[in-house]
């Protein structure tokens, strides 16, 4: 009997926090509405202490991810959306789900009665977490708040909560082809070979290298490159490192090049995703 490894499959240097102190926790699988539970909304926080992997789980409710601080991934069978704290992602009732969360990391979440709530989207989805939206899931944590109050507050929260433009998705390619790229640049991100380079070093054409990222990833071999090192930009930034230091971390010759890569995965700057 095998058994698969359910960890999150994003794109870096994973074997750097793996030499760090780490733990996994596991958590149970539920059915959407299988629990009754007494809210509307409920918020939980953490601060993590210890690069976290959380395997495969699911819940009776809806749940809203986001952090205070810090960035983390959360991953559905093969794609990987990274959490920061402005984009949260949306993970409907009983969807399995995993996730891997850096030391360091403000974590935040939110459940939401999935009898109570019907779920902003069929599929997990990203959510801006705007200024509002965060002030309004901070009143619901307050003691003393009165039934009237929350139920307003609960109501406001669901008035504003929709999907966002820009969904910050890494779709991981599962053929046995591309298995070697995707390796590499888990491995190192600024890895410089080429399409041409790859398709000399697996033996096949550069058309078939991109035919498969395309049908597996909807995006072609350098845009799913850019996609990658964006991810992992996302939580360099989220460390405050320099943008310099970032730009070279993830294989770029300057800022302004990164920039302008960065901007066209997330539609925002390096400089204005740091600041949001």
């Amino acid at each position: 009997m095998t058994t698969q490894d359910h960890r999150p499959r994003t794109v870096g240097p994973r074997h750097h926090a793996r030499a760090r102190a780490s733990e996994s926790r596991q958590l149970p699988l539920y059915d959407a509405g299988s629990v009754e539970v007494p809210y509307v909304i409920q918020g939980a926080a953490e601060v993590i202490t210890r690069d976290t992997w959380w395997d495969e789980h699911s819940h009776p409710t809806h749940e809203l991810l986001w952090n205070e601080r810090g960035a983390s991934t959360a991953t559905v069978g093969t794609r990987t959306w990274t959490v920061t704290p402005s984009v949260g992602l949306w993970v409907p009732a009983g969807v399995r789900h995993t996730g891997w969360t850096p030391a360091g990391t403000w974590q935040r979440a939110a459940q939401f009665s999935s009898h109570a709530v019907p779920s902003i989207s069929a599929d997990p989805v990203a959510v801006d977490v705007t200024a509002l939206l965060s002030l309004l899931l901070d009143r619901l944590s307050e003691d003393g708040l009165s039934d009237a109050s929350r139920a307003t507050t609960e109501a406001m929260v669901l008035d504003v909560l929709a999907p966002a433009q820009t969904q910050l998705l890494l779709q991981v390619p599962t053929s046995p082809l591309l298995a070697p790229v995707v390796e590499v640049l888990r491995g190192d991100p600024a890895d410089q070979t080429t399409l041409a380079g790859w398709s000399a070093r697996l033996g096949v054409s550069s058309r078939t290298v991109t035919r498969t990222f395309v049908a597996e990833t909807g995006l072609g071999f350098s845009q799913w490159v850019a996609t990658a090192r964006a991810q992992h930009a996302i939580a360099m930034l989220a460390r405050d490192e320099e943008i310099d230091d970032v730009a070279r971390a993830v294989g770029y010759g300057s800022a302004s090049a990164f920039g302008t890569a960065f901007r066209r995965v997330t539609g925002v700057s390096p400089g204005r995703f740091r600041s949001m």
